[in-house]
């Protein structure tokens, strides 16, 4: 494996060479650090990249549109591919190498297990896209047990996903540290996402509305509500006057569970998911109790 910030990106693409050259550089005693995409990177990407070279070298970023986690009337044939343009990017950044097998690679004929977090995988994402959750945990585990990194880094715009598989790691006795980084937004506040390509421009331009409704929401927090049901009904009020926007959920719910709360008084998501024409983004804020000023809020966009 080439050394950290050289160029170009060394691009692998079987499980074999993968392995092999892990195992190299760790028994160079050296910290890798895994940044698992399915390609179409922005700067929300890049910033885990950039992350991770902080603190790890080499930097292994992979790239690997998951069919496991696709349902059959989801966006697989059109998810976008940009392999090429994706490996220039990271070579600008210096990353170390690009993991890109094919499908097949990762399931093989006859491959049949699979990996299931109970509990956290039924409610919000799970219950809008059954046998999503199934699908992003086991590529997860499978390209942590193929890299090895000492640490995998995700972006928390996808919350559920993220707290499901810091569950799994746990619950697996991983040796890697799963670190979680802040949403990268736009300049309206829309969080960075592959999916907002998909969006025509008047729809963009109405995505701003999760932003603007979880602001709402941090508002009526500071100005003193805790009932989870009227923060809701807040955010909703906002998603309803936007036109092109249709909200599948906005609710508050356990930082560590994702059950309902009916009060926020310790750490919740207020999570978001909602349409835009064809088009479903996701968008979330993190509250917790603010360790310096008893009885306040910390918030987290």
């Amino acid at each position: 494996m080439p050394a950290a910030h050289s160029s170009p990106v060394e691009t692998i693409r079987t499980i074999a060479w993968m392995k092999e050259a892990s195992r190299q550089a760790r028994g160079e005693g050296r910290i890798v650090g895994l940044v698992p995409t399915m390609g179409a990177l922005h700067e929300g990407h890049l910033s885990l990249v950039r992350r991770a070279q902080r603190e790890c070298a080499p930097v292994v970023v992979s790239i690997f549109v998951n069919p496991a986690q696709f349902g059959p009337k989801e966006d697989l044939a059109k998810y976008p591919r940009t392999l090429e343009s994706d490996t220039e990017k990271l070579a600008a950044l210096g990353a170390d190498c690009v993991f890109a097998p094919e499908p097949a690679e990762i399931y093989p004929a006859g491959f049949r297990t699979w990996v299931s977090v109970e509990g956290l995988s039924e409610r919000l994402e799970g219950r809008s896209r059954p046998g999503h959750f199934r699908g992003v945990t086991t590529v997860v585990l499978k390209l942590l047990q193929i890299v090895q990194p000492h640490f995998a880094y995700f972006g928390r715009k996808d919350a559920q996903q993220a707290r499901l598989i810091q569950q799994m790691a746990r619950d697996l006795n991983l040796d890697t540290e799963i670190v979680l980084c802040p949403i990268v937004r736009e300049a309206d506040g829309l969080a960075m996402s592959s999916r907002n390509a998909y969006l025509k421009p008047e729809e963009r331009r109405a995505a701003a509305v999760l932003h603007r409704a979880l602001q709402a929401a941090r508002k009526e927090m500071a100005a003193g509500t805790r009932d989870a049901l009227q923060l809701q009904a807040v955010m909703r009020r906002v998603l309803d006057a936007e036109p092109l926007a249709t909200a599948d959920y906005a609710e508050i719910v356990d930082a560590e569970t994702f059950e309902p709360v009916t009060r926020v008084g310790r750490a919740c998501y207020a999570l978001l998911a909602v349409f835009l024409g064809g088009t479903r983004l996701l968008d979330n804020m993190r509250i917790e109790p603010a360790a310096e000023e008893p009885g306040e809020l910390r918030f987290d966009l």
